[in-house]
C-alpha cells in the first residue's frame, strides 16, 4: 500500500491537499488483496487489507478516530477493482496525508490554513454587472455577518483584486475559531484550498453553512460564467474532481465533530 502513497511523503506537512493532490498522480497498481475491513486498534480503528494493516509511506499505521470513518475508509480499498486508483479514494488519500503529515503538525498546518484569511475569496467582490453584486452578497455577507456576530472577526471588503489589509484583531479572531485536532484541521485545509476561502471553512465547520451552502458560495463567480457562456467540459470535470474531494473533507468533518452538549 505504501507505494501508492509514496510521492505524497514528499509533499510540504503544512499543506494536505497539496499531498493529496500529488497522491492522486500516483501511476494505477494492480489490487493485491481480496479483503478489506476494519479493526480495533490503540487510538482508534485500523483499515485492513487481507487481515494486514494500511500503513503510509513512512510505515505509521494509519489509524482513524471514528469507526463510521474507517468503514468508509475501507469501503473505498473494497470498491477497487483490478487495478487501484488513488483519484477514486478522496477519504484514503486524506486519511494518509493526516497520519503522514499532520498529527505531529497541527500548529503549523493550522497557521498555513489561517493565513487564507489575509487574502480570503468573500473579501473581493465585483463592480459589476448589478446581478453578480448582488449573487456574491447574497451568498456572502451571511458568513462575514457571522464571522462578526459569533466570532467578533470584522473583516474590510474591497472591489476588484487590489488587495487589502485585514485588520490584526479580526485575523486573530478567526484563527482563534480554528480547531485543534489533526483531523478536522487537515479537513478545514482542504476546503479552504478548493474553495479559495477560510471563512466559508470556518462556516462549514461551526453549521454556521452547510456543504451545499458553502460549495455554491465558492462558485458564485464560475456559475455565472457559465450562465452566459456556457459550460467549458474541461473544467466541468475539474470541478467535479474537485467536489469528490471537497465531499470527502466534508466527511471527514462530520466524523470527528464532538457531539453536541
Amino acid at each position: 500500500m505504501r507505494e501508492l502513497f509514496d510521492e505524497a511523503a514528499g509533499q510540504t506537512p503544512r499543506d494536505p491537499q497539496a499531498a493529496i493532490r500529488q497522491a492522486a498522480r500516483t501511476p494505477q497498481r494492480k489490487r493485491f488483496y481480496k479483503d478489506a475491513g476494519v479493526t480495533e486498534t490503540a487510538g482508534g480503528f485500523g483499515i485492513t487489507l487481507d487481515g494486514k494493516p494500511i500503513r503510509t509511506p513512512s510505515g505509521r499505521q494509519v489509524v482513524i478516530p471514528s469507526r463510521a470513518l474507517a468503514e468508509v475508509v475501507a469501503a473505498e480499498w473494497a470498491a477497487q477493482a483490478e487495478t487501484i486508483d488513488p483519484v477514486t479514494m478522496p477519504l484514503t488519500r486524506i486519511a494518509n496525508s493526516v497520519v503522514e503529515g499532520v498529527v505531529d503538525r497541527v500548529e503549523l498546518v493550522a497557521e498555513d490554513l489561517a493565513k487564507y484569511l489575509e487574502s480570503d475569496l468573500l473579501f473581493y467582490r465585483a463592480g459589476h454587472p448589478e446581478g453578480l453584486v448582488e449573487r456574491e452578497a447574497a451568498h456572502w455577507d451571511p458568513v462575514l455577518f457571522w464571522a462578526a456576530e459569533a466570532l467578533g472577526a470584522h473583516f474590510i471588503l474591497s472591489e476588484g483584486v487590489m488587495h487589502v489589509k485585514q485588520p490584526d484583531e479580526a485575523l486573530k479572531a478567526a484563527r482563534a475559531a480554528l480547531p485543534g485536532n489533526a483531523w478536522s484541521v487537515a479537513a478545514l485545509h482542504v476546503v479552504t484550498t478548493l474553495t479559495g476561502s477560510a471563512l466559508l471553512a470556518l462556516a462549514l465547520a461551526h453549521g454556521a453553512r452547510d456543504a451545499d451552502q458553502v460549495w455554491a458560495a465558492a462558485h458564485v463567480d464560475e456559475d455565472w460564467n457559465i450562465e452566459k457562456w456556457g459550460v467549458d467540459e474541461e473544467a466541468a470535470a475539474r470541478r467535479a474532481a474537485r467536489l469528490r474531494d471537497f465531499q470527502a473533507a466534508v466527511t471527514v468533518l462530520a466524523a470527528v465533530k464532538p457531539p453536541a452538549a
